[in-house]
Protein backbone atom coordinates (compact mmCIF):
# COMPACT_ATOMS: atom_id res chain seq x y z
CA UNK A 1 0.00 0.00 0.00
CA UNK A 2 1.29 3.35 -0.72
CA UNK A 3 1.21 5.80 2.53
CA UNK A 4 2.15 9.41 3.29
CA UNK A 5 5.91 10.09 2.09
CA UNK A 6 6.35 6.95 0.63
CA UNK A 7 7.33 5.96 -3.22
CA UNK A 8 3.87 6.32 -5.40
CA UNK A 9 2.74 3.00 -6.51
CA UNK A 10 3.37 2.70 -10.29
CA UNK A 11 0.18 3.18 -12.33
CA UNK A 12 -1.44 0.22 -13.75
CA UNK A 13 -0.56 -0.67 -17.65
CA UNK A 14 -3.16 1.21 -19.63
CA UNK A 15 -2.46 4.23 -17.38
CA UNK A 16 1.28 3.95 -17.80
CA UNK A 17 0.36 3.83 -21.88
CA UNK A 18 -1.94 6.50 -22.06
CA UNK A 19 0.15 8.73 -19.90
CA UNK A 20 3.52 8.06 -22.32
CA UNK A 21 1.13 8.91 -25.40
CA UNK A 22 0.19 12.00 -23.53
CA UNK A 23 3.88 13.12 -22.60
CA UNK A 24 4.97 12.41 -26.37
CA UNK A 25 2.36 14.60 -27.88
CA UNK A 26 3.07 17.64 -25.54
CA UNK A 27 7.03 16.87 -25.93
CA UNK A 28 7.03 17.15 -29.56
CA UNK A 29 4.53 19.25 -29.81
CA UNK A 30 6.36 22.13 -27.43
CA UNK A 31 9.54 20.87 -29.82
CA UNK A 32 7.67 22.60 -32.57
CA UNK A 33 8.18 18.97 -34.44
CA UNK A 34 5.88 18.42 -37.04
CA UNK A 35 4.33 14.95 -36.31
CA UNK A 36 1.24 12.61 -36.12
CA UNK A 37 -0.22 9.73 -34.06
CA UNK A 38 -0.41 6.76 -36.10
CA UNK A 39 -1.68 2.95 -35.76
CA UNK A 40 -4.18 1.30 -33.33
CA UNK A 41 -4.49 4.73 -31.46
CA UNK A 42 -4.85 7.15 -33.98
CA UNK A 43 -7.74 4.73 -35.10
CA UNK A 44 -9.57 4.37 -31.70
CA UNK A 45 -9.03 8.62 -31.84
CA UNK A 46 -11.39 8.57 -34.87
CA UNK A 47 -13.58 5.73 -33.33
CA UNK A 48 -12.32 2.39 -33.40
CA UNK A 49 -11.20 0.06 -30.20
CA UNK A 50 -8.77 0.70 -28.11
CA UNK A 51 -5.82 -0.66 -28.36
CA UNK A 52 -4.09 -2.80 -25.45
CA UNK A 53 -0.12 -3.17 -26.89
CA UNK A 54 1.48 0.31 -27.44
CA UNK A 55 0.98 4.30 -29.09
CA UNK A 56 2.39 4.76 -32.46
CA UNK A 57 3.54 8.49 -33.61
CA UNK A 58 5.28 9.46 -36.63
CA UNK A 59 7.97 12.16 -37.00
CA UNK A 60 10.19 12.74 -40.48
CA UNK A 61 13.41 11.35 -40.92
CA UNK A 62 14.69 14.95 -40.66
CA UNK A 63 13.35 15.28 -37.11
CA UNK A 64 14.26 11.55 -35.92
CA UNK A 65 17.42 13.46 -33.23
CA UNK A 66 15.26 15.88 -32.31
CA UNK A 67 12.78 14.09 -31.02
CA UNK A 68 14.61 11.88 -29.33
CA UNK A 69 15.78 14.72 -27.37
CA UNK A 70 12.08 15.72 -27.00
CA UNK A 71 10.97 12.91 -25.45
CA UNK A 72 14.04 11.90 -23.81
CA UNK A 73 13.84 15.40 -21.73
CA UNK A 74 10.18 14.36 -20.83
CA UNK A 75 11.56 11.78 -18.98
CA UNK A 76 10.81 8.88 -21.39
CA UNK A 77 13.76 5.99 -21.49
CA UNK A 78 14.36 6.37 -25.24
CA UNK A 79 16.07 3.38 -27.04
CA UNK A 80 17.35 2.71 -30.70
CA UNK A 81 16.47 -0.44 -31.70
CA UNK A 82 18.14 -2.36 -34.60
CA UNK A 83 15.50 -1.43 -36.88
CA UNK A 84 16.27 1.64 -39.39
CA UNK A 85 12.32 2.58 -39.27
CA UNK A 86 11.30 3.77 -35.59
CA UNK A 87 12.74 4.41 -32.24
CA UNK A 88 11.50 3.75 -28.56
CA UNK A 89 10.30 5.38 -25.50
CA UNK A 90 9.19 3.65 -22.12
CA UNK A 91 6.99 4.78 -19.59
CA UNK A 92 7.17 2.87 -16.61
CA UNK A 93 8.00 -0.02 -19.06
CA UNK A 94 4.76 0.64 -21.45
CA UNK A 95 5.59 0.93 -25.17
CA UNK A 96 5.81 4.27 -27.37
CA UNK A 97 6.81 3.73 -30.89
CA UNK A 98 8.10 6.63 -32.80
CA UNK A 99 8.33 5.57 -36.89
CA UNK A 100 9.98 7.71 -39.48
CA UNK A 101 9.50 5.08 -41.94
CA UNK A 102 5.95 3.08 -42.83
CA UNK A 103 5.54 0.48 -44.87
CA UNK A 104 8.86 0.85 -46.16
CA UNK A 105 8.73 5.06 -47.26
CA UNK A 106 9.94 7.48 -45.71
CA UNK A 107 7.35 9.86 -43.32
CA UNK A 108 6.87 12.52 -45.28
CA UNK A 109 5.46 16.61 -44.50
CA UNK A 110 2.81 15.86 -47.07
CA UNK A 111 1.90 12.62 -44.82
CA UNK A 112 1.80 14.70 -41.39
CA UNK A 113 -0.11 17.90 -43.09
CA UNK A 114 -3.13 15.41 -44.02
CA UNK A 115 -3.31 14.75 -40.32
CA UNK A 116 -6.74 16.45 -38.62
CA UNK A 117 -5.91 18.32 -34.92
CA UNK A 118 -7.87 15.92 -32.77
CA UNK A 119 -8.41 15.97 -28.77
CA UNK A 120 -7.04 12.77 -27.36
CA UNK A 121 -7.14 11.92 -23.77
CA UNK A 122 -7.11 15.73 -23.29
CA UNK A 123 -4.43 16.82 -25.46
CA UNK A 124 -5.09 18.10 -28.79
CA UNK A 125 -2.77 16.59 -31.00
CA UNK A 126 -2.48 15.57 -34.92
CA UNK A 127 -3.62 12.72 -35.83
CA UNK A 128 -3.44 10.59 -39.34
CA UNK A 129 -6.02 10.66 -41.48
CA UNK A 130 -8.62 7.66 -41.32
CA UNK A 131 -7.55 6.49 -44.69
CA UNK A 132 -3.95 6.72 -44.16
CA UNK A 133 -4.59 4.62 -41.13
CA UNK A 134 -6.28 1.81 -42.54
CA UNK A 135 -3.82 1.63 -45.91
CA UNK A 136 -0.86 1.89 -43.99
CA UNK A 137 -2.40 -1.48 -42.28
CA UNK A 138 -3.20 -3.27 -44.69
CA UNK A 139 -0.53 -2.89 -46.94
CA UNK A 140 1.71 -4.16 -43.75
CA UNK A 141 -0.18 -7.64 -43.92
CA UNK A 142 1.64 -10.48 -44.60
CA UNK A 143 2.45 -14.35 -43.75
CA UNK A 144 3.34 -13.24 -40.25
CA UNK A 145 1.45 -10.69 -39.33
CA UNK A 146 -2.09 -11.60 -40.73
CA UNK A 147 -4.62 -10.43 -37.88
CA UNK A 148 -7.79 -10.30 -39.83
CA UNK A 149 -10.26 -10.00 -37.11
CA UNK A 150 -8.64 -6.70 -35.69
CA UNK A 151 -8.34 -4.85 -38.26
CA UNK A 152 -11.81 -5.82 -39.24
CA UNK A 153 -12.90 -4.12 -36.28
CA UNK A 154 -11.21 -0.89 -37.47
CA UNK A 155 -12.37 -0.86 -40.84
CA UNK A 156 -16.06 -1.57 -39.63
CA UNK A 157 -15.72 1.40 -37.11
CA UNK A 158 -14.16 4.05 -39.66
CA UNK A 159 -15.65 2.92 -43.11
CA UNK A 160 -17.57 6.01 -43.60
CA UNK A 161 -14.54 8.10 -42.84
CA UNK A 162 -12.38 5.95 -45.72
CA UNK A 163 -11.67 6.86 -49.27
CA UNK A 164 -12.07 3.74 -50.74
CA UNK A 165 -10.84 3.90 -54.24
CA UNK A 166 -7.44 5.24 -52.74
CA UNK A 167 -7.12 2.55 -50.36
CA UNK A 168 -8.18 -0.24 -53.73
CA UNK A 169 -5.11 1.98 -55.36
CA UNK A 170 -2.61 1.20 -51.91
CA UNK A 171 -3.76 -2.41 -52.14
CA UNK A 172 -2.41 -2.80 -56.13
CA UNK A 173 0.92 -5.31 -55.20
CA UNK A 174 -0.41 -6.31 -51.53
CA UNK A 175 -1.81 -9.98 -52.05
CA UNK A 176 -2.65 -9.86 -48.37
CA UNK A 177 -4.19 -6.80 -48.28
CA UNK A 178 -6.60 -7.94 -51.20
CA UNK A 179 -7.47 -10.79 -50.10
CA UNK A 180 -8.59 -8.20 -46.89
CA UNK A 181 -10.38 -6.17 -49.15
CA UNK A 182 -12.36 -9.34 -50.91
CA UNK A 183 -13.49 -10.16 -47.45
CA UNK A 184 -14.97 -6.73 -46.24
CA UNK A 185 -16.58 -6.63 -49.72
CA UNK A 186 -18.35 -9.75 -48.84
CA UNK A 187 -19.24 -8.75 -45.28
CA UNK A 188 -20.70 -5.68 -46.61
CA UNK A 189 -18.34 -3.44 -44.99
CA UNK A 190 -16.82 -1.41 -48.36
CA UNK A 191 -17.97 0.33 -51.18
CA UNK A 192 -18.42 -2.50 -53.42
CA UNK A 193 -21.14 -2.46 -55.48
CA UNK A 194 -23.78 -4.25 -54.31
CA UNK A 195 -22.81 -4.60 -50.70
CA UNK A 196 -24.97 -4.46 -47.89
CA UNK A 197 -25.03 -1.78 -45.53
CA UNK A 198 -23.64 -2.30 -41.61
CA UNK A 199 -26.82 -2.44 -40.36
CA UNK A 200 -27.77 -5.50 -42.58
CA UNK A 201 -24.95 -7.99 -42.03
CA UNK A 202 -24.13 -8.74 -38.55
CA UNK A 203 -20.50 -8.90 -37.65
CA UNK A 204 -18.94 -12.25 -38.59
CA UNK A 205 -21.41 -12.67 -40.98
CA UNK A 206 -21.31 -12.68 -44.76
CA UNK A 207 -23.44 -10.19 -46.85
CA UNK A 208 -26.41 -11.41 -48.36
CA UNK A 209 -26.32 -12.70 -51.94
CA UNK A 210 -27.52 -9.74 -54.39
Amino acid sequence: MTQQGALVDPPDDRTALQDGLRLVAVALTDAEIPFALVGGYAAWARGAPEPSHDADFAVTPEDVERAKEAIAAAGLDVEQPAENWLFKAFHHGQLVDVLFRMVGEPITSELLARSDVLEVLAVRMPVLQATDIVSAKLRVLGEHACDFGRLLAIVRALREQLDWPRIRADAVGHPYARAFLFLADELGITDADGASTSSDVAPGAAAPAS
